[in-house]
């Protein structure tokens, strides 16, 4: 089966929307009634987290996810059952983000094996060392058909940024600044980074993330990328809403403007 994200970014290129949410969220068994209703709703693509106890990426909202998630039971086993179940009628990629503890402990080949039958598309593991990657796990991940996704920062060098865009497929995840999940960034400085990697000729399409939580922030990174990728405001809004549709649908309208 074709990658749903290279099919996406085939079709697609620009004004993509990659909306984050953590499985397990706000309840244990929510993650496939957010998942069906992002994609009712106009996501593009699906960024699931996998709860961890120590999410070093993250800021506090989605850390509290995490440990609202881990104490409601939610368990990696259980996220890739949900996921199956609902396969069939998932037609949006999907990508799982987490970290390598918890994915070495499952195995990685097996982790590769049951996320591929889960109809999952790529990955992001954003404490994978590239070239720990690269000598020992990149054949995997290939052999299961998964994208792999690395992130990059305003402090990445160009030779870096080259490097995980070599080995980054589906697309390359731009972080817009260097602190945490939901920080409010200063945009002059933003784009002077966004410039520069248009100007480096990637060979992936590029998703910005990080402080991406209105029309203004999404429109802005629209303008340098291919899209952008919005977390921490999602899980804010699904903690405060009633309904997940109402909700998603409400936020949705609100980032993209229609």
């Amino acid at each position: 089966m074709k990658n749903r994200l290279t099919a996406l970014f085939n079709k697609k290129d620009r004004r993509v929307l990659n909306i984050y949410c953590t499985a397990g969220y706000p309840q244990k068994e929510n993650m496939p009634e957010v998942i069906m209703a992002l994609q009712e709703c106009g996501a593009d693509i699906v960024e699931i987290g996998i709860p961890y106890s120590d999410p070093i990426a993250d800021g506090p909202v989605i850390q509290q996810s995490n440990m609202t998630a881990l104490k409601n039971g939610m368990t990696l086993q259980l996220l890739f059952e949900q996921l199956h179940k609902i396969k069939m009628q998932v037609h949006i990629p999907v990508v799982l983000m987490g970290y390598l503890n918890p994915v070495m402990q499952y195995g990685i080949e097996r982790f590769c094996e049951d996320a591929a039958a889960a109809g999952v598309s790529g990955i992001i593991l954003p404490d994978m060392p590239m070239y720990e990657y690269e000598r020992s796990y990149k054949k995997v991940f290939s052999k299961y058909k998964l994208s792999f996704i690395f992130l990059v920062t305003p402090q990445t060098s160009e030779e870096r940024i080259k490097k995980a865009d070599e080995l980054s497929s589906g697309f390359l995840y731009a972080v817009s600044s260097s602190s945490t999940t939901g920080s409010v960034v200063n945009t002059e400085e933003q784009a002077v980074y966004f410039k520069r990697l248009n100007t480096l000729e990637l060979k992936n399409p590029v998703l910005i993330g990080f402080g991406i939580g209105d029309r203004e922030t999404f429109d802005t990174a629209c303008e340098y990328a291919a899209g952008a990728i919005s977390g921490s405001a999602y899980i804010k809004a699904l903690g405060m809403g009633k309904n997940i549709k109402t909700t998603t649908k409400a936020f949705i309208e609100m980032l993209t403007g229609g």
